[in-house]
């Protein structure tokens, strides 16, 4: 079995243990051996960035391009390989899989560009003689946090602005999916990227991300993940002096109105909830609907649900990957337990035994529940979804902004009225109308808005705002020799 080191100071670096990659679509079938990095690797790894990021701070435009380009070249031509790695180890379906591999080429070709784009500003002074340069520089060592579920696409969006804006990063990737992690910084490494620019650590949070979260080697931390270890994160950045940027989750509606089309509807519920097994922050997990069109709505759901093929990730035919791993299928169950004891009825929601073992969920919806039942106030990320009634738009408005995030929302009508008003009026980050609230473009601005972010956004050339930091300068022409 092949074991895979960590990346530190342009070396591979072997840990002090390893741990086991696992397919969860087929526990027997283990990926590799992975290296768990300690304190001390992370110490190192962030010297190692420090002190790398005084040359690289100062390359050329042209140096950050050509490395970024290239990897975006090679991520796209291995797409296939790539994207069937990253379906053995988190479970998406192949397509999905490939598809999001994709996208990662895409972002360090779209951020290569941006390393060309940067640009500033040259001001009039109120004060005679004088001139205002506004520029941009880069942040300084950056510690990146990412999750499991874009193994690939969540620590593309953040490498790649890092280091087209000229700052060095240190890569802590989630335990349950190293081997996306491993490939992407292999790929970059062979891309031309210069020593201690970019480090690897793999390792569990609570020592790695602990080790980050505690170093005064680190400027900034932007992290991906849940609510709880978010905020902890806040608060030790608030002590610390460190910029930080949080992207923690949501609770996502889909308002379902009279005038909707119900196929559209049908599929757009159907994909924002079920699509990647629900593991999304961007998941429609509240489908609100109005009582003309609710039962109708309710029976489309079933049927269509009915007909979802769940499956090992990489068989041609599945629609619904495995749940990621045995604590995250546990939950799920909860949470379905738990919306029948307060009154919800479940259809769906059983766990399947197939040939091979792994953690197979079927897709469930939770009809009869009300707003504040546990299962519309707290994030499952499985492929659960509730269906709340409602009696008009302005109720089912109320209810979607009914929650303590605001990441996506959506809304599926044929009103042009009601969609340009909850486009203003829905308290998300993001909006959809006639479409499913997950998926957006990888050159456009990505995150919300209370409990589902904190800080800039991420994606596009809003990434510039966390990346960098602005200077002012000022100069007396009278006093400059010509």
């Amino acid at each position: 079995m092949k074991s895979f080191p960590n990346h530190i100071d342009g070396q591979w670096v072997d840990g002090q243990c390893t741990a086991p990659n696992v397919n969860p679509s087929n526990l027997d079938d283990v990926i590799g051996h992975f290296a768990q990095a300690d304190a001390e690797d992370t110490q190192r790894a962030i010297a190692a960035a420090r002190q790398a990021f005084e040359s690289w701070s100062l390359s050329t435009p042209q140096q950050r391009f050509d490395v970024l380009d290239q990897a975006g070249t090679t991520i796209l031509a291995r797409k296939a390989e790539l994207g069937r790695l990253l379906a053995r180890e988190e479970g998406k379906t192949l397509a999905e899989a490939i598809g999001e591999v994709a996208r990662a080429g895409q972002i360090f070709k779209f951020f290569a560009g941006e390393a060309l784009r940067l640009g500033g500003e040259i001001l009039p002074s109120v004060r005679p003689g004088m001139t205002v340069e506004v520029t941009r520089e880069p942040l300084g060592v950056i510690g990146l946090i990412t999750p499991w579920n874009f193994p690939m696409a969540i620590p593309a969006w953040k490498i790649a602005p890092a280091l087209a804006y000229g700052n060095c990063v240190v890569f802590k990737p989630a335990e349950l999916v190293p081997g996306s992690a491993w490939e992407l910084v292999n790929i970059l490494v062979e891309s031309g990227l210069p020593q201690g620019v970019l480090n690897l650590v793999m390792g569990r949070g609570a020592v790695v991300g602990e080790a980050m979260v505690a170093s005064s080697g680190l400027d900034a931390i932007s992290f991906t993940g849940s609510v709880a270890t978010g905020s902890g994160i806040a608060a030790r950045c608030v002590a610390s002096g460190k910029k930080f940027q949080l992207e923690m989750g949501g609770k996502n509606p889909m308002v379902v109105l009279d005038d909707a089309d119900l196929d559209v509807a049908v599929e757009a519920c159907i994909n924002g909830a079920f699509y990647s097994t629900g593991q999304r922050c961007t998941a429609s997990s509240r489908l609100i609907v109005t009582a003309n069109i609710h039962d109708r709505f309710v029976d489309a759901m079933r049927t269509r649900m009915a007909a979802l093929r769940v499956g090992d990730a990489l068989a041609p035919d599945t629609q619904i990957g495995p749940v990621v791993d045995a604590r995250q299928l546990e939950q799920d169950q909860r949470y379905i337990a738990i919306a029948r004891e307060e009154g919800g009825t479940v259809f769906g929601g059983e766990r399947l035994e197939l040939a091979a073992p792994g953690f197979f969920l079927t897709p469930a919806l939770v009809v009869d529940t009300t707003p504040t039942m546990r299962i519309n106030q707290e994030e499952v990320f499985g492929p659960v979804a509730s269906v709340i009634r409602v009696k008009d738009y302005e109720e089912g408005l109320a209810v979607a902004n009914d929650t303590r995030f605001g990441l996506s929302a959506g809304i599926c009508t044929t009103s042009l009225k009601y969609a340009a008003h909850f486009r203003r009026h829905a308290q998300a980050g993001m909006v959809m109308v006639n479409t499913a609230t997950a998926g957006v473009d990888y050159h456009v601005p990505f995150g919300g808005r209370k409990g589902s972010s904190y800080g800039p956004r991420e994606q596009g050339s809003y990434a510039r705002e966390f990346y960098t930091t602005v200077k002012t300068a000022y100069v007396h022409a009278g006093c400059v020799a010509g």
